[in-house]
């Protein structure tokens, strides 16, 4: 109900202006399994932080230019339907990915908006160019594109890896392969993101070596280190505990078997929810060698999700 009504945020409402900056860069993952895959708008700084700087310079030039104007702010953080403004603003259209494509820069761009108090000309919509191309629906890992245009969430590995609280769905986990941070498989296949436009702006791309970052780097990453190498970046916002369960789940992708030791570590550690992962991990990794370890582990573990992780990987082994 909020969403379909702006104005309830902001009463004055008369036009909405909305904006797109650019996040890609010509930085590539190689197809390795060792590494751990962080979605690229995610390599710099926190986005919010960043717009909301230069939303407020846009603003007072505005201002300047009409005293008695009024703005509110819009940077992904409440609820509206920047998408939905996006479209009817003519900065291009839903693709079947259910993000916004422009033809000319294609899909790497943050949305931000500005709500008014003043009557602005709308620009036009522009048609659908997707035509019959379904790379997007047939790279998905989890068949999180159910069906053109239309995304199940709940399968998406980005909400998996960053909106999930808890643990992630055991059948859900193989299919994620090493993505610990987002996932962009629809976006890097489509075809119009060849004329991806590079981000200007540095604070976006100044972490690039997070692409290059191996599992092993990320399992020795303590909660210490966690926060402050990522105090300014959206990595922040999985908290270290979620991270690290993605991290493990990876890893047990990885059929990296160098790995082992670390992941051992995470079997007695203190939160369920690392632990959890770490037991799936081990399992994945040694298959049945991995039943005289886990079984020592169900004798002190009183967690009963950590049980069941338990259970699954020796019956799995």
């Amino acid at each position: 109900e909020d969403r379909i009504h702006p104005e309830k945020l902001f009463p004055a409402l008369n036009s909405i202006v909305v904006m797109a900056h650019p996040y890609a860069n010509d930085v590539h993952y190689e197809p390795e399994p060792q590494l751990g895959r962080v979605s690229r708008y995610a390599w710099g700084d926190d986005y919010h932080h960043v717009l909301r700087e230069k939303l407020l310079s846009l603003v007072a030039d505005f201002k300047r230019i009409l005293p008695d104007s009024h703005w509110y702010i819009s940077i992904d953080a409440q609820a509206v339907l920047e998408k939905a403004w996006a479209e009817k603003a003519g900065l291009g259209w839903t693709g079947k990915h259910t993000n916004i494509i422009h033809a000319e820069k294609g899909s790497y761009f943050f949305l931000s908006a500005l709500m008014t108090d003043v009557a602005l000309t709308p620009d036009l919509p522009v048609a659908d160019h997707c035509g019959s191309c379904t790379q997007c629906i047939e790279v998905c890992p989890t068949r999180a594109i159910v069906a053109p245009y239309v995304l199940n969430a709940n399968l998406c590995i980005s909400y998996l890896t960053i909106e999930q609280k808890g643990p992630i769905p055991r059948e859900l986990r193989s299919a994620m392969g090493n993505h610990i941070f987002g996932c962009d498989d629809c976006q890097d296949v489509c075809p119009w993101n060849r004329f991806s436009e590079a981000a200007s702006e540095h604070r976006l791309v100044a972490a690039k070596e997070i692409a290059s970052r191996s599992l092993r780097e990320w399992l020795e990453l303590t909660p210490g280190e966690f926060k402050r190498q990522f105090k300014h970046s959206p990595l922040r916002r999985s908290r270290w505990k979620g991270l690290m369960r993605n991290i493990l789940v990876a890893a047990g992708n990885s059929r990296d078997l160098s790995l082992v030791d670390r992941v051992t570590e995470k079997l007695e550690h203190p939160v369920a929810l690392v632990r959890g992962h770490a037991v799936w991990a081990y399992g994945k990794l040694l298959g049945i060698k991995a039943r005289p370890k886990l079984q020592q582990c169900m004798q002190g573990e009183e967690d009963l999700w950590v049980r069941e992780e338990l259970l699954a990987a020796i019956e799995a082994g």
